[in-house]
């Protein structure tokens, strides 16, 4: 079973790419960021054609989340539970462990008995524009609120992914220019701490569970030919909750999309769980 994630800086502008990159990597389920569009403007009937069921959470210009999976999704939830917010950040949603339609069926020996359904939350993490402004508090506090409930779902879904654009580096090592970009946004202790809080909760960082080569980024700046030149940073990740970390047998970045024609900022980010029976 593979599940991606991929901001994709506008829907309207990126559907096509986001269509082919389905049909030449046909996931179970696609967490998207950045929609910038409203709900009655998705197109629901595109992913149909190409196989695919949507919940979406759209906002005009900014922000909006979504969906996509092979199986229907139940159990839909926006935003942040107890959490208030107008903006269009977080969708969750519960889906079968394993593809239905490849036969797959749950290990037992590796997940827990109780609650055999995936729950997968897609976010888009606020930028915090930078330290010290009202944006950086909204996101602290938007993190605070993210986290408690988060605490609560991984009672009631053991079998949890968090995935998204997370605006949030975990060290150096996801930094082109680690002293350059000291104490800037998505860098400062204050994010990074966040978001160590996340893993506190038992959740694993599935990318860094396997080698990877160094400088992998996911995230390249339009500007001074960032992409070519690798000057990027890792700020989109999949967090897997300790249940599934035993069925995780890959994540990649896919950087092949930041290659297109008006391509996004961001890079998709695959993970693989083996939820074959024994």
């Amino acid at each position: 079973m593979k599940l991606a994630t991929w901001n994709v800086n506008s829907l309207t502008v990126r559907l096509p790419q986001v269509l082919d990159w389905l049909q030449a990597n046909p996931v179970d389920v696609l967490a998207l960021q950045e929609l910038k569009m409203t709900d009655d403007k998705f197109p629901h009937a595109a992913f149909a054609q190409a196989g695919y069921s949507a919940q979406c959470f759209g906002q005009k210009t900014y922000n909006g989340v979504a969906l996509l999976s092979r199986t229907p999704a139940t159990d839909v939830v926006k935003n942040i539970p107890g959490f208030d917010d107008d903006m269009a950040r977080v969708i969750s949603a519960t889906f079968p462990l394993g593809d239905a339609t490849h036969d797959h069926s749950v290990s037992n020996s590796t997940l827990p008995s109780s609650n055999k359904g995936l729950r997968v939350i897609c976010a888009y993490f606020p930028n915090g524009q930078e330290p010290g402004s009202d944006k950086f508090e909204y996101k602290l506090a938007w993190l605070d609120g993210l986290r408690a409930w988060l605490r609560a779902e991984l009672l009631t879904h053991p079998n949890l992914v968090l995935m998204g654009d997370f605006n949030i580096t975990f060290d150096d090592a996801d930094v082109w220019d680690p002293e350059g970009m000291r104490d800037q946004i998505h860098c400062t202790d204050e994010e990074r701490y966040h978001l160590q809080a996340l893993i506190a909760l038992g959740l694993a960082d599935a990318h860094r569970m396997f080698a990877q080569p160094p400088k992998s980024y996911s995230w390249w700046d339009y500007r001074d030919m960032a992409f070519r030149r690798n000057r990027g940073m890792r700020i989109d990740h999949i967090l897997v909750s300790q249940a599934l970390q035993p069925a995780v047998r890959s994540c990649l970045i896919d950087k092949a999309p930041r290659k297109n024609e008006r391509p996004s900022d961001h890079a998709p980010v695959v993970v693989e769980l083996d939820t074959k029976a024994d």
